[in-house]
């Protein structure tokens, strides 16, 4: 709360019932308030009221780290009121009772719950390895920053998380990550993943100049802060009082005097902001890289739970298991932080309340499904002509659809929790059409040109397609297409001949396995481009959003539960 992704969930006996972010339901992207609508869904969904509540958690301790906090600003005297001012707002923020109370309109005799603030990036960890099918892990967890401290390494048993290492701010993998995305034109919270995309176009012709920005220390590593803006008391970042999350400029000086002009966000990209995004993306790899090696000297395991906003870079992932030792991972769906929802509730419940009962989180569909009738009643509320199919009759018309080259919209079951579209608000076509990527672009996302598209492959079939078959249930891994797949898979295959592939095995989402299995009897391809169900605006929630964006849009076909409506029926 009061956090960019402000989110909330609910867990009974540690299953996790209902999670959501705040910007899914009132479509302010990235909304950093308090997530008073996803508590009132979380309750609705559960069929609870606020008085049958036992704990609320939350993953932010304002007194975590503070002896480093202090020391920082003793020696940065201008920061010191910054700080006292930052400290002041944060324990207005902290009454979570009267908070929830006036969320919900109850009084205070019906919040009988306790209260628990869990440091940042301990909620994070917790995030992935209370919702992974194993008892014994390492932990790591790195962002931007959270509680004053941007990694953390921890060593994962039974019920405990034991921290063993912190990087503290002023140094942070994400703010460098962050500060050369700003440098090149990306300056909005959320960039980081478009610039990710970018980096395989560019050259090593800056690696050299852009690694010193990073040094590697024996434990962690700390950043040349010439090239930084001092840190202020948001840690680089704002939220205004409407929610809406804004960056400070993260670039000092230095970083003009070696690199030339900041670009401007209006401007053509060029050569040098390719060359320099690629450095970064590799030297950002070489640290992970770095750290996860220390990380597995301090907990000699195959097995590797991981969240936090740098999690989110599945180039990394992906390459991870030929750079560490590590063998498996879990990365949390969520990785970001609306995923500190789940890892209060389940540190919590695991590890102060000592309960046992674990559940591997094999699926992200956590979110609000809606009835027939309520989608019908959204289809008929604005006009649209559509069709109703049982279940095979659609899944074959669908896949028929997508195999002559439309744009199809998918909102089936209950919606993904975590920033990537996994098969339920979906729009999905064709991966093997050369002009798909530039159709999708021009038509409907009008995304930069160079932003690839993901495809979702049944699962048995991954390692035929790809270089490497560690499972990507959530999207979070990238990987190498392999020579004689790449045609087959023209519109996912980026620059560098990868794709980041989301694997669809059929216990996990059986409507959407079966939708890809019928494609494949037509194509002869086990694999569908994927990309969410949005125009430049949060994925796709409620059925009326589907409907206007496949209105508004050049869309071809909507599936929505059992219904397709198609656009040349409806212009």
């Amino acid at each position: 709360m009061f956090h960019a992704d402000a989110s909330a969930a609910i867990i009974q006996d540690g299953r996790i019932l209902f999670a959501i972010a705040e910007e899914r339901l009132n479509r302010h992207k990235h909304f950093g308030g308090f997530p008073a609508l996803a508590i009132q869904a979380c309750l609705g969904a559960a069929g609870a009221k606020i008085s049958d509540v036992d704990h609320v958690a939350v993953g932010q301790d304002s007194d975590a780290n503070l002896t480093k906090k202090v020391q920082y600003a003793l020696k940065n005297p201008a920061k010191i009121l910054n700080f006292i001012k930052l400290r002041q707002r944060k324990q207005e923020m902290r009454d979570v009772r009267v908070l929830i109370g006036r969320a919900l309109d109850v009084g205070a005799s019906q919040l009988r719950f306790q209260e628990h603030h869990l440091e940042h990036h301990i909620a994070h960890i917790a995030s992935a390895y209370y919702c992974s099918p194993w008892e014994k892990a390492a932990g790591f967890s790195y962002d931007g920053s959270g509680d004053f401290v941007s990694t953390m390494m921890a060593r994962c048993e039974g019920n405990q998380i034991d921290v063993l290492d912190r990087v503290y701010l002023p140094h942070s993998l994400g703010s460098f990550y962050t500060m050369i995305c700003e440098f090149i034109g990306y300056s909005k919270y959320g960039d980081e993943g478009k610039v990710m995309g970018l980096a395989p176009y560019g050259k090593p012709t800056y690696l050299e100049k852009i690694r010193p920005l990073v040094k590697e220390r024996n434990s962690g590593f700390e950043l040349d802060l010439k090239f930084f803006q001092p840190l202020g008391s948001n840690a680089g970042m704002q939220v205004l009082p409407d929610g809406t999350v804004r960056l400070a400029r993260h670039f000092s000086d230095q970083m003009v005097k070696w690199f030339g002009a900041p670009r401007d966000p209006k401007a053509e990209i060029d050569q040098r902001d390719m060359d320099l995004a690629f450095a970064m993306q590799q030297r950002f790899e070489e640290v992970c890289f770095h750290l996860l090696n220390q990380l597995h000297k301090l907990v000699p395991c195959n097995e590797l739970a991981m969240a936090g906003g740098c999690a989110l870079n599945s180039v990394a992932n992906g390459k991870s298991f030929d750079a560490t030792p590590f063998q498996k991972t879990y990365i949390q769906p969520a990785a970001g932080d609306e995923g500190l929802a789940i890892g209060a509730a389940l540190h919590t419940y695991h590890a102060v309340l000592g309960q046992n009962h674990r559940h591997e989180l094999k699926n992200s569909y956590l979110g609000p499904e809606y009835s027939e009738l309520q989608i019908e009643s959204a289809l008929q509320s604005v006009g649209l002509r559509y069709q109703r199919y049982e279940r095979e009759p659609l899944v074959e018309a669908v896949a028929e659809r997508i195999a002559v080259g439309d744009v199809v919209g998918w909102f089936q079951g209950r919606m993904e929790w975590g920033p990537r579209a996994l098969g339920n608000r979906s729009i999905v076509a064709h991966p093997g059409l050369p002009n798909m990527k530039d159709v999708l672009n021009a038509r409907i996302k009008h995304r930069e040109w160079f932003r690839p598209f993901a495809p979702s492959i049944l699962a048995e079939y991954q390692h035929e397609y790809f270089e490497h078959d560690h499972p990507s249930p959530f999207m979070l891994h990238v990987y190498k297409i392999r020579p004689e797949k790449r045609k087959e898979l023209c519109a996912v295959n980026h620059v560098d001949d990868t794709g980041r592939l989301q694997t669809v095995a059929r216990d996990e989402n059986p409507l959407y396995y079966d939708l890809i299995s019928a494609f494949h009897r037509r194509t002869g391809t086990p694999v569908i481009l994927n990309t969410s169900f949005n125009e430049n605006e949060p994925i796709v929630c409620k059925p009326e959003e589907a409907i206007d964006c496949f209105r508004r849009t050049k869309m071809d076909v909507l599936a929505i539960g059992p219904f397709v409506a198609l656009k040349s029926e409806n212009e």
